[in-house]
This record gives C-alpha cells, sequence and structure tokens, in this order.
C-alpha cells in the first residue's frame, strides 16, 4: 500500500511542479525566464495612488458611465453619424466640458458580418467619427488621446448576423491631460472644489450651456 501511496504523492508534486513557476524554475538556466512587462507597474500605481491621480480617474470613469450615455450606435457597414448619435454625442460634450484637466479615449466596435481585418478598420472609422463630431463641439482633439478599434472582438451580443447592439462606440474616461497646469501643480482639490461648486448651480443653467460653434 506504501507504494501507491509514494505514486499518488508524486503525482500530486509533479502537477503542482508543473503549473506552479516558482518550483519549475529551480530547474531552469539563469537568466532564462523572461520577464512579462510588469517591471515597473507596482511602483507606477504606487506614484498613481499616492498622488491621487488613479483613484479620481476611476471616480470620473463611473461618473461618466452613470450620468452620460457612453455608446453610439451605427447602421450595417457604416461610420456615418445619425440624429440619435450626435444627439448622444452633443450629451458627451456638455460633460466633457466640465473637466478640462481629463482626456477621454474612443473605441471602436462592428458585428460579426464580415471579414475581420476590415471590421478592425470599419470600428477604427466609426471612432474617428466620433472624435471627429466631438471636435465640432469645442472638444480639444489633444483631449481624445487615442483612437481605438476592437472590431467584433468584443460582442454585446454574440450572434453571426446583423446585430446594432454591437455596431457601436464607446467613449471613456481615460488619465490626465499632462500638459494642463492643474495637473503638473497637483491641485487636484481644486478640480474637486470647481466641480462641488457647480453642482450646486440650478438645473436650468447647467443645462443652458453651450460652448463651440457645432451644437445643433
Amino acid at each position: 500500500m506504501w507504494k501507491y501511496a509514494a505514486v499518488a504523492g508524486l503525482s500530486v508534486l509533479t502537477a503542482c511542479s508543473a503549473e506552479d513557476p516558482t518550483q519549475t524554475a529551480f530547474y531552469r538556466e539563469a537568466g532564462a525566464g523572461v520577464e512579462g512587462g510588469t517591471f515597473g507597474t507596482a511602483t507606477i500605481n504606487n506614484t498613481m495612488i499616492m498622488s491621487g491621480e488613479k483613484q479620481y480617474t476611476l471616480d470620473l470613469a463611473h461618473r461618466f458611465a452613470r450620468e452620460v450615455p457612453s455608446m453610439v450606435n451605427f447602421a450595417f457597414d457604416s461610420a456615418v453619424l445619425d440624429s440619435n448619435a450626435r444627439a448622444v454625442l452633443r450629451e458627451q460634450a456638455q460633460w466633457i466640458r466640465q473637466f478640462p484637466e481629463v482626456r477621454f479615449r474612443v473605441y471602436g466596435h462592428t458585428d460579426l458580418v464580415g471579414p475581420q481585418t476590415y471590421n478592425k478598420r470599419l470600428g477604427l472609422r466609426r471612432a474617428q467619427a466620433v472624435v471627429g463630431y466631438l471636435s465640432t463641439l469645442g472638444i480639444s482633439r489633444a483631449r481624445l488621446e487615442a483612437l481605438a478599434s476592437f472590431g467584433e472582438t468584443q460582442p454585446l451580443v454574440v450572434t453571426e448576423g446583423r446585430e446594432r447592439r454591437n455596431r457601436r462606440t464607446v467613449t471613456e474616461v481615460s488619465g490626465f491631460v499632462r500638459s494642463h497646469p492643474t495637473v503638473l501643480d497637483g491641485k487636484y482639490a481644486q478640480v474637486i472644489y470647481r466641480e462641488y461648486v457647480a453642482s450646486a448651480e440650478p438645473p436650468s443653467q447647467l443645462t443652458g450651456m453651450t460652448v463651440g460653434t457645432g451644437e445643433e
């Protein structure tokens, strides 16, 4: 019986060694492991937490997603903004103008119809259309820091057919504008205070504000 126990113990030990890199590393040559690209991540994370940037960015991202429609949809094989999409983007622009020190990123998506390479380009064209329209509403392109396309890789509804809900862009808070004086001075309290004062204004004053030349 002890033989069976020994074999079972050896099997368990082997299984652990195969799954746990700390066990297999003992048998490798020095330097054989490749760094996975996370070197310095802990320092960056700690710096952002201590400065308040990370928490404030996360709070703004959650607030944006909660208070403003972050997604617009498109017709099949199209990057043209319809009237509903433009109305949503005007809401986004009004919210974005409150925070001149914040950057935003626009992601483009498609449904699963058609080649993946074509859909990747189509998703990018949709993101570019959104950025172009936001720029006519007084939002600097420098604040829309990146255009990205997930193409057909992240559908909301998994179906091989046409699906309007998958043909979309999503706007998200992505960080701070590095050249903005408030950010360089680390005066995050000023941003919070300004937001606090603005929140006390009557709704009629907030909704009545219009900035830029492209509002309809």
